[in-house]
């Protein structure tokens, strides 16, 4: 059986490496491990126009929107709280697009961390900017216990209380229309967000590519591998 191909979005970053030092497209080794060992081939998708996304949207399988920065407040009609890190502008115009095209085609939908929080905002919902407790330390995964909705998506493929690999300081605030929270941390946070069927489009608040647990992904590749 061909393997479904999954788009997975990428940073745009200064970066060094050998005697280089210039603007990169990077992309964490763990989501592309994710994909591979979850059945599906991974292709990185830089930010390009917006006016792109559907072309890109056309070739893929599934789509993951990648973690990264704070969504710019604007993009959700808010004021930047001082603790809001700077924009990346060329990532949410690309990856709304991205998920746009994606929600209009049908194409199975990941988002982790950003992305989840990006799909909020896609759909109208906003977002929190700050909230304590769900960073361990900077620059240092943590982990903590993510409840599932009975009936969800979500649940279908994790049933149980899990123990995530977690580093965010934003969550859902208002959802976006169409979804539901699937999930919750024991705070009450918002850890998954989903639309309901036949759309296969799923927000992940933490990031399954630092654990072992393939069962989110290999939904998603599940679902692309169906579709294509």
């Amino acid at each position: 059986m061909t393997k479904p191909l999954i788009g997975v979005t990428t940073y745009l970053d200064q970066a060094r490496w050998g005697v280089w030092d210039m603007r990169a497209a990077l992309l964490p080794a763990p989501y592309p491990r994710l994909v591979q060992e979850s059945g599906g081939l991974a292709t990185m998708l830089p930010p390009d126009g917006p006016e792109a996304a559907a072309a890109v949207v056309a070739r893929l399988d599934g789509l993951v929107v990648a973690g990264g920065a704070d969504v710019e407040p604007v993009r959700y009609g808010a004021e930047p709280d001082p603790r809001t890190g700077p924009p990346a502008r060329e990532r949410d115009s690309w990856e709304l697009a991205l998920i746009g095209a994606a929600l209009a085609s049908g194409t199975p939908l990941l988002g982790i961390c950003r992305g989840m929080q990006l799909l909020n905002v896609a759909l109208g919902g906003t977002l929190l900017q700050h909230l304590d407790g769900h960073v361990e330390a900077v620059g240092v995964i943590g982990r903590h216990a993510v409840k599932p909705v009975p009936g969800s998506r979500y649940a279908s493929l994790v049933p149980e209380l899990t123990e995530v690999p977690t580093y965010h300081h934003q969550a859902v605030d208002r959802l976006g229309a169409g979804l539901a929270a699937s999930a919750h941390a024991e705070d009450g946070t918002v850890e998954a967000v989903e639309l309901a069927a036949p759309a296969w489009a799923l927000g992940v608040q933490w990031h399954p590519e630092m654990g072992e647990d393939l069962r989110v992904m290999r939904g998603l590749v599940e679902a692309a591998a169906g579709r294509a």
